[in-house]
């Protein structure tokens, strides 16, 4: 079965998506210059995969590796497909890591 998925996502999807409240997603989207959604003709903000995966970039390293607004803001600037490059291996390397582990639970 394949997996649908929006041409856009809500704020609210969004927030859902990366675990986070929509006030956070709202405030990095305000700080973050490569997150740029569309409007739709009420003036709802909707994002598309790419915006997604931006922000599960930036939670990436706020959350988890626990850098400041100011050091990703430095990591990002003028490196972003490096980041995203990096983002894409560990996407994957989790993945795999679930894989293997339900294989070694279900031996």
């Amino acid at each position: 079965v394949k997996k649908f998925e929006k041409l856009y996502y809500s704020f609210w999807d969004v927030s859902k998506m990366i675990d986070v409240p929509v006030s956070t997603v709202r405030f990095w989207e305000n700080e973050f210059d490569i997150l740029k959604p569309m409007k739709n003709k009420k003036g709802n903000r909707m994002f598309t995969a790419t915006d997604v995966k931006n922000l599960a970039i930036i939670h990436r390293l706020l959350k988890e590796e626990g850098m400041t607004m100011a050091g990703v803001k430095k990591k990002l600037a003028g490196r972003w497909d490096e980041v995203d490059h990096k983002f894409e291996i560990n996407e994957s390397l989790q993945k795999i890591k679930g894989l293997l582990l339900d294989l070694r639970d279900n031996i």
